[in-house]
Parts: structure tokens; C-alpha cells; sequence
């Protein structure tokens, strides 16, 4: 990277949960371009709407982050940043098509002392392996001569505005020793959180992954508590609430493991611990059993129904007050329950309506005014206002002897709305 820091001109290619954020943090220190190939995307952005919900409109509108969909715009940039997505196929097995094809698209543009950094969770080696090869095929460059491989694992949490690109700590990793003071320096000026050198490339994508596979095998934990606990007719809530009061006892929740993170990430370190000839039981067990909860969550409430009925699902989004659908496991559920011969109808106040149905075929209910009749009500995705309503709110929408159905615990505390069946995991 040549000339200061301040004027070093930076590229990050794509604009979604990750990309945005990082992208508006560096235009406060670099001049900083941002691409997506999504058109539409950008012509929001322009407008200054983030459909994510990540960044607000009037912070859009006074970055000085210029946004593009043409490849020929970022031709100047002397770092680019990678952010595209990382998921998996239809096997569970790494899908690396995207980050493929930003290394094809970048490595047309790159020049003498450019360095590429990879953000998107990758399994160890994919950076220097696969990137590298790709990039100096497309560029005609030699990797580690003519250009530099960087890393530096992104940690957004969708939703989550105390964590942010900008106060975290930052791990990075370069190709060179010259290399990782640049991009220490560069993340540096972004990040108050601190800085973390990775001793190398591959130790920084190795970080990655294991920290979403942590959470995951957690969570299956407490899951398969869930199970065992249902079997005893206890709820699984009022239990780790009581073993919570214990100093050294993690809070961690049962419930649908979905989003492009937790639900995808332990498949990467799976698959290169398989290539490696190592079966990785822990990790695999763990998605097995989180996977299997939104149809063990269907039949619970089909037990607890008197038949085959009219069920409102409250909640489509991977998480609680974003939009994002993307690999959100409550669709299991409702798949479920229509196989169980219930008719589902869903509703999500946050979610895209036009982005559900092509993702999933189903239209969602524009309002929750008028909703009565049901034979169930569920509360799916612990949205704000969700947790708003009322034992009345309920009551009218759920039928007499109908079942209230709490996946998430949104409303343990309420006083149950009379005439009405309660269910909770």
C-alpha cells in the first residue's frame, strides 16, 4: 500500500450485512468505494436506504462512501476488502461460487502492490489455496510478488448496534509482515476495539469459524435440554432460568438456529476436517440436532392441537428485529406443521413480503388487524412488538380451547388469556 494512510483508496466488494457497515467506517478515514452487483442495492443506497436496517438513512446520505454496481469504477483502489457471502449447498457442503467470482472480478483490476483482504468466513486454507491462485490467474500477477492476500474475519452480529464494525476488536492477518502492519494500521484507524495480529492467514480463518461453531454446539446443548425437558413435561426456559443463578452457568437458549452465520459456518471447519481425514462428531452431532428443531418444534404443537387447523406463526426472520430471511430455520416449522395438515398463515413485521415469497412461496399477512378465529397462535421470532402484545391481543386472535404456542418465551410472564391452552419449549 502506497502513500498515507489517509489518502489510501479503498474498494469493498459487497454492500450487505457486512459489507455496508465496514464500508461507511473506512469513508470517515479513506477515501472508500463501495460495489455490489445487486443494481437495485445500490440505487437504494444512493437514496440512502440500507434495506438491512443496519446503517440509519441519515448516516447513508452523509457518508462520503461512493457506491457503484460497475467492476470499471473500483479500478483505482490499492486495498480491496472481500465481503461477499460465504453459504453452503444444498448437501451442506461449502459454496464458494461468490467469492469465486468477486476473485475473477477483482483480479482483472489488480495492479503492482495491490493487497486483496478476505472478509467472508471461510475454512482454513481457502484464503491462500483457492483466493490467491484465482486472483493471479485473473490478473496475470504472481500472489506474494506482484499482489498481497490479507484477512481480517468479520464480526457483525445483525441487529446488534453495540458491537459494531467500529468497536470491536479486529483480527487480521497478512500474506507478509509488511503486509499485517498495513492492514494493522488501516483496520486501526477504524476499529476503537483494538487490534489482534493473527500469527498468520490461515490461524485468522481458523478463528472464524470456530467461534460460530461455538455458539452452535451451545445452543444444540441447551436444544437437546429442551427435548428432554418437553419429555418431562417441565419447561425448558423455567429450568435454565433457575440454573442460570449459578456464577459460572452460560445463557444460552433453545430455539431455531438459522442465519448466515451460526446455522452455516460449522459446515466449513466440518468439511476441511473430513478432507483432513478427521470425522468431526461434536460438530456435526450439533448441527444434526439443530437442524431437526423446527420439526420437532411442529410436532409439540401439533400434539398440543385437538386437530389439523388454522395456525398464525408469528415471526419468519432468522433473528429478532432484523429483516434478514436468509437461511431463517422458522420456514421449518411452518413445513412442518403443513405436513401435520395445518393450514399456516405468517406474519412478520419486519420481514420484505416480496422477499419471503420468492424465498419460500408464501405470501405474509400485511397486518395483524382483524386476525381471529385461529385454532393457534405462534410466537416464533421474539420481535418488539410481539412481546407488545397483550393477554387480549392474544385472546382475540386464538379461538376458545385454541392453543397459544411460545417458542422463544415472549410471554412466560404474561397472565394467560382465560380459555386458551399455553405451550412453550
Amino acid at each position: 500500500m502506497t502513500g498515507s494512510k489517509s489518502t489510501t483508496p479503498i474498494a469493498v466488494i459487497g454492500l450487505g450485512y457486512v459489507g455496508l457497515p465496514l464500508a461507511v467506517a473506512l469513508a470517515r478515514h479513506f477515501p472508500t468505494i463501495g460495489y455490489d452487483v445487486d443494481a437495485a442495492r445500490i440505487d437504494e443506497l444512493r437514496q440512502g436506504h440500507d434495506r438491512t436496517g443496519e446503517i440509519d438513512a441519515d448516516v447513508v446520505t452523509e457518508s462520503t462512501l461512493s457506491v457503484t454496481d460497475d467492476g470499471a469504477a473500483i479500478a483505482n483502489a490499492e486495498v480491496y476488502i472481500v465481503t461477499v457471502p460465504t453459504p453452503v449447498d444444498a448437501d451442506n457442503q461449502p459454496d464458494l461460487r461468490l467469492i469465486r467470482a468477486a476473485c475473477a472480478g477483482v483480479g482483472k483490476l489488480l495492479t503492482a502492490g495491490n493487497i486483496v483482504v478476505f472478509e467472508s468466513t471461510v475454512y482454513p486454507g481457502v484464503t491462500e489455496d483457492i483466493c490467491g491462485p484465482a486472483l493471479a490467474a485473473a490478473s496475470g500477477l504472481v500472489c506474494g510478488q506482484d499482489f498481497f492476500l490479507g484477512y481480517s474475519p468479520e464480526r457483525i452480529n445483525p441487529g446488534d448496534r453495540e458491537h459494531t464494525v467500529d468497536k470491536i476488536t479486529k483480527v487480521v492477518a497478512g500474506q507478509t509482515a509488511e503486509v499485517l502492519d498495513c492492514l494493522a494500521a488501516l483496520y486501526g484507524r477504524v476499529t476503537a476495539g483494538g487490534i489482534h495480529r493473527a500469527k498468520d492467514i490461515k490461524t485468522a480463518e481458523a478463528a472464524k469459524v470456530i467461534e460460530n461453531a461455538q455458539r452452535d454446539i451451545n445452543i444444540a446443548f441447551v436444544n437437546e435440554v429442551a427435548v428432554i425437558c418437553q419429555k418431562l413435561d417441565i419447561s425448558a426456559h423455567d429450568v435454565l432460568e433457575a440454573a442460570g443463578t449459578k456464577w459460572n452457568f452460560l445463557p444460552f437458549t433453545p430455539g431455531l438456529v438459522g442465519g448466515h452465520c451460526i446455522g452455516v459456518d460449522p459446515f466449513y471447519l466440518a468439511f476441511q476436517a473430513q478432507q483432513l481425514g478427521h470425522d468431526p462428531q461434536i460438530i456435526l452431532s450439533g448441527r444434526r440436532l439443530n437442524d431437526a428443531m423446527g420439526d420437532f418444534v411442529a410436532a409439540c404443537i401439533d400434539e398440543n392441537m385437538s386437530g389439523p387447523g388454522r395456525v398464525l406463526l408469528l415471526g419468519l426472520t432468522f433473528k429478532e428485529n432484523v429483516p434478514d430471511l436468509r437461511n431463517t430455520k422458522v420456514i421449518d416449522v411452518v413445513t412442518g406443521l403443513t405436513a401435520r395438515g395445518h393450514q399456516v398463515v405468517v406474519h412478520d413485521p419486519v420481514a420484505d413480503g416480496a422477499e419471503a415469497e420468492r424465498l419460500y412461496g408464501f405470501p405474509l399477512l400485511s397486518s395483524l388487524d382483524g386476525q381471529e378465529g385461529f385454532d393457534a397462535v405462534v410466537g416464533a421470532v421474539r420481535h418488539d412488538g410481539y412481546l407488545a402484545l397483550t393477554a387480549a391481543d392474544l385472546a382475540g386472535i386464538v379461538r376458545e380451547d385454541g392453543l397459544i404456542a411460545d417458542i422463544k418465551g415472549l410471554w412466560r410472564e404474561m397472565e394467560r388469556p382465560a380459555g386458551r391452552h399455553y405451550w412453550q419449549l
